[in-house]
């Protein structure tokens, strides 16, 4: 009889640690936190690859972004606030909110002369709003902006998806990491959002001509980086005391509405006409029916 603790002549000595390893990617919330940093990422790539491939209609596009405002909305209502406040209290929610917005609002501010750094100043009537989502660049029906063939427009947006995407995705890590489930609500609005984000930023890269591999590289990098920010989320911040998890709840609540005010809306009803309102709404709901699950 063989020795109880030998393996047998089929079970080869790396079998162990692949087990042990596939252990820790389904323990929870690890391997939670995988998953759902895949999915809300995974819009990214698919959205950049859209961007680089196909030309959509300047309305769809909008009717895109309106649906991604509608749901971070709910999910900065009731996914990050307020468990921001549950956990920090008003003052320190509050703090965090305005200081999410104050960067947002001032790094999205230099993103702007960064991507038209020659543009003479206009009227105040004749200015269009954020050059970041520069709907131009992916429409089929008008020729790219000269921000967009520049390709400065595409490389703002990333840097602004970048910047209220780690908050957010912390935030999502967070919900999970605290309670073991939940974040529907708040995964399904950062995928609506990055989606046409990284569609609209791939569309501005390609105007200027560059590669399809650096394009997807680009936004590779940044799906990477939010999916470890989930990650983090998940375990060590989860594990911090209610008033330091409470921070980058509130933080990524102010980010997300400075980035609706600044980008996201005024794009998308400037493009979309009435109908935007509807798929905001539609957004809305869905975001907030997951967010019951």
């Amino acid at each position: 009889m063989p020795h109880a603790g030998r393996r047998g002549p089929s079970e080869p000595p790396s079998s162990t640690t692949f087990r042990a390893v596939g252990a820790a990617l389904h323990t929870e919330p690890v391997g939670t936190a995988l998953l759902f940093g895949a999915v809300a990422s995974s819009a990214l790539l698919l959205g950049a690859f859209l961007g680089v491939r196909v030309a959509f209609p300047k309305r769809l596009l909008a009717m895109l972004l309106s649906f991604a405002a509608g749901a971070l909305i709910t999910a900065l209502a009731f996914e990050l606030f307020e468990d921001a406040y549950e956990q920090g209290g008003i003052v320190r929610a509050a703090i965090g909110l305005f200081v999410g917005a104050v960067v947002f609002t001032g790094l999205s501010a230099l993103l702007d002369r960064w991507a038209q750094p020659t543009r003479r100043a206009k009227p105040t009537a004749e200015v269009e709003g954020s050059v970041k989502l520069d709907t131009d660049a992916a429409a089929s029906d008008r020729p790219p902006t000269s921000a967009s063939t520049r390709g400065t427009a595409g490389l703002a947006l990333l840097a602004a998806v970048t910047l209220d995407g780690v908050p957010e995705n912390l935030a999502l890590g967070v919900s999970l990491g605290a309670a073991g489930s939940g974040g529907l609500a708040l995964l399904a609005a950062i995928f609506v959002s990055n989606l046409p984000e990284a569609l609209v930023g791939a569309s501005s890269m390609r105007s200027q001509g560059r590669s399809t591999a650096s394009i997807l590289s680009l936004w590779t990098g940044c799906a990477v980086l939010l999916v470890i920010a989930v990650v983090v989320g998940a375990g060590p911040l989860a594990n911090s005391d209610p008033e330091t998890v409470s921070l980058p709840l509130a933080f990524a609540a102010g980010a997300v509405i400075a980035s609706l005010a600044d980008t996201i809306m005024p794009e998308a009803y400037e493009h979309g006409g009435p109908a935007v309102a509807m798929s905001t709404a539609a957004g809305f709901v869905l975001s907030f029916v997951l967010s019951l699950a």
